[in-house]
C-alpha cells in the first residue's frame, strides 16, 4: 500500500497550493487522494501516510482536530509538532531557549489582560490566518477589553502583542522550508490594516509577494527551527519581523501553513520528492 492522502477541509477552495500538490504528486507517481480530516466516510487505514496540508477550520476544533490527528499512523507533519505548533503558547517555550520573538502578553481565560503602550494587537492564542484578530490603539483599551472578554467568554486563551511598525513598511517575512532546506520566502503585507470582514481570500492573497532571499532571515529561521529539533520536517514555515534588535519570531508555522507553491516553480516537485522519500 503506497497511498497519499492530502488532508484538508470543507473550506479548502481558497487554497492555490492544493491543486499545483496534487498535480506534482501525479507527475511524481504518487497516488494521492484529497480528504477532509473530519469526514467520517474516509478510511485512514486505507493510507500508507497523511499529509496535513489546507486543514483552516481546526482552530476552533482543536481538541477534535488533535485527536484525529493522534490516531493517525503516519503523519505529517508528526503528531508532536502538530500539538505544539497549533497553540501559540509556543512562543514563551521559544523565547525560554534564548529566541528573541515578537513581545508577547498570554492573557489566558480567567485573567485580566495588560496592554503594551502604542498601538497592540489581540489575538487567539489558537487561531489561523487573521481570524479574530484586531488591531488597537492606546485609547481603544475598553473596545479590546471587550474583544478579549469575548474570546475568553469562548473558552480561548488571548495573545496580545504590540503592533510592530515595520508590518506596514517592509512587511512580514515567511520563510519556507521543505524537507529542512529553504525554498522561498514571501513578504507578507499589513493585515490588520482593514476591517475583519474585508479580509477575504483575495484580500490576503494580495497582500502577499515573492522576496529577495535575505542571508540573516533565512539564518535566523534555521536557528529556530534547530533549536526544537524541527530541522527535518516535511515542511516549515518561519514568520519573522524585523525590530530593532533584529528579526524577531512572529509565528512558527508547521500544522497548515500555505507554502506559497505558485511562487516557486521547484517547490512543487521538490514537496513530492520529500513525500515519496518517506514512503519509501
Amino acid at each position: 500500500m503506497s497511498r497519499v492522502a492530502v488532508a484538508t477541509c470543507r473550506e479548502n477552495a481558497h487554497d492555490p497550493d492544493g491543486p499545483i500538490l496534487m498535480a506534482a504528486l501525479d507527475a511524481g507517481g504518487v497516488d494521492a487522494t484529497m480528504a477532509e480530516w473530519d469526514d467520517p466516510a474516509v478510511d485512514w487505514d486505507d493510507f500508507a501516510l497523511v499529509v496535513i496540508r489546507s486543514t483552516w477550520d481546526y482552530a476552533s476544533r482543536r481538541d477534535d482536530f488533535l485527536a484525529w490527528a493522534s490516531s493517525m499512523h503516519h503523519l505529517l507533519n508528526p503528531y508532536g509538532v502538530v500539538e505544539y505548533s497549533s497553540d501559540k503558547h509556543y512562543l514563551a517555550d521559544l523565547q525560554s531557549l534564548g529566541l528573541r520573538i515578537v513581545p508577547s502578553h498570554f492573557c489566558d481565560v480567567g485573567m485580566e489582560p495588560e496592554f503594551f503602550d502604542g498601538d497592540f494587537v489581540v489575538k487567539p492564542s489558537i487561531g489561523a490566518g487573521s481570524r479574530d484578530a484586531r488591531r488597537y490603539t492606546e485609547v481603544d483599551h475598553d473596545e479590546a477589553r471587550l474583544h478579549v472578554a469575548q474570546l475568553h467568554a469562548k473558552g480561548r486563551d488571548v495573545l496580545i502583542q504590540p503592533y510592530v511598525d515595520a508590518v506596514d513598511t517592509e512587511g512580514e517575512r515567511a520563510l519556507i522550508f521543505i524537507d529542512g532546506e529553504f525554498s522561498h520566502a514571501m513578504r507578507k503585507g499589513a493585515m490588520l490594516n482593514v476591517h475583519e470582514l474585508d479580509r477575504s481570500a483575495l484580500f490576503r492573497l494580495d497582500q502577499m509577494s515573492l522576496a529577495h532571499d535575505e542571508p540573516d532571515a533565512v539564518h535566523y529561521a534555521q536557528r529556530v527551527l534547530a533549536a526544537k529539533g524541527f530541522s527535518h520536517l516535511l515542511y516549515a514555515r518561519v514568520d519573522l519581523v524585523r525590530t530593532d534588535a533584529g528579526w524577531a519570531i512572529m509565528e512558527l508555522e508547521l500544522v497548515e501553513p500555505s507554502l506559497f507553491l505558485t511562487y516557486n516553480k521547484e517547490a512543487p516537485s521538490k514537496l513530492t520528492r520529500a513525500i515519496k522519500q518517506r514512503l519509501n
